[in-house]
């Protein structure tokens, strides 16, 4: 078994050729997507686990708790320290987690996981992650249903590296239409936000990746076409995007992570959508509170438009 446990090939004939995707048992993470031959997202090597969060799903939490605590009607939270150097929490309470498959077909797989009532996360969430191929590439439909008998406070988010065919990650344009930016301390916790317009954070018009060194999050998105939509574009033509629904306002863009790819090490862009930003069990911004028995689905994907 490989390090990131069983992977699960999905595949299907589409507009621009052969839509593949290989997903893996742990964290339910996006280990490869391409189409017509075309990468979709940075791949990795097999012999360990997925390289600075690659491709993982971000369940209960995206991105950071500051000092893994938080407050619930007036009792103090402890969660594990995922993060020592900052003390935070990161990134939810799946990524150790080996999701099981409960439906699979030639093209589309959906995989579940539950979150156990633990210190600092008294509540029982059943998720479910689907990722199921289209024409142009992936739709991803997140589950989360709360399972226990106290409200619950939750958020969703992704972590993929995108690329866009064989390009140099330096030599791609990164486009994020946002107006706003997150400007955080010393423990990459937010403090206060801020315009990007006329700052090297702007990414509205595209910037060149190698000229950037980003671990930003960004709201106040755009919508194109009744999604949030984030590119990044070769000199070739190719073009990968990132689409989101309503739910995902916010996203981080990461530019500061090497990869070690069949060519050596290499640059990687991470693109996440996220549902609420950095802190928010504490900020309560984009939260959603599910009563027993509740359900929240929401979307995103990613496709290759030329």
């Amino acid at each position: 078994m490989l390090a990131t446990g069983d992977q699960y090939l999905i595949q299907r004939d589409g507009a621009l050729g052969r839509v593949e995707a290989v997903i893996a048992q742990l964290a339910a993470g996006i280990r490869s997507l391409s189409v017509g031959g075309v990468d979709l997202v940075q791949r990795y090597p097999d012999a360990g686990i997925a390289p600075s969060a690659a491709g993982i799903v971000l369940v209960p939490w995206p991105n950071r708790i500051a000092g893994a605590t938080w407050t619930l009607e007036g009792e103090r939270q402890a969660l594990d320290v995922t993060e020592p150097s900052t003390g935070n929490a990161s990134h939810g309470l799946l990524r150790n987690t080996g999701y099981s498959v409960t439906d699979r077909s030639d093209h589309a797989i959906t995989l579940s996981a539950t979150v156990f009532p633990q210190h600092g996360y008294p509540f029982l969430l059943n998720t479910s992650v689907r990722y199921e191929l289209d024409d142009e590439g992936l739709v991803v439909t997140h589950g989360i249903v709360n399972a226990g008998e106290g409200r619950a406070p939750v958020a969703i988010g992704s972590h993929p590296y995108l690329r866009a065919g064989a390009t140099p990650v330096d030599d791609l344009t990164l486009t994020i239409a946002a107006e706003t930016r997150f400007h955080v301390d010393e423990r990459n916790i937010p403090t206060h936000t801020g315009p990007v317009a006329g700052t090297e954070m702007d990414l509205s018009g595209g910037r060149r990746v190698g000229d950037l060194s980003l671990d930003v999050a960004y709201t106040g998105i755009d919508p194109i076409e009744g999604a949030f939509r984030h590119r990044l574009s070769a000199p070739d033509g190719v073009v990968t995007e990132l689409w989101a629904g309503e739910d995902f306002a916010y996203v981080q863009a990461f530019t500061k992570a090497d990869f070690t790819g069949p060519d050596g090490t290499e640059l990687a862009v991470a693109v996440e959508p996220m549902t609420a930003p950095a802190n928010a069990f504490n900020t309560g911004e984009g939260l959603q509170w599910l009563e027993p028995g509740d359900e929240w689905i929401t979307s995103w994907g990613i496709r290759r438009l030329s």
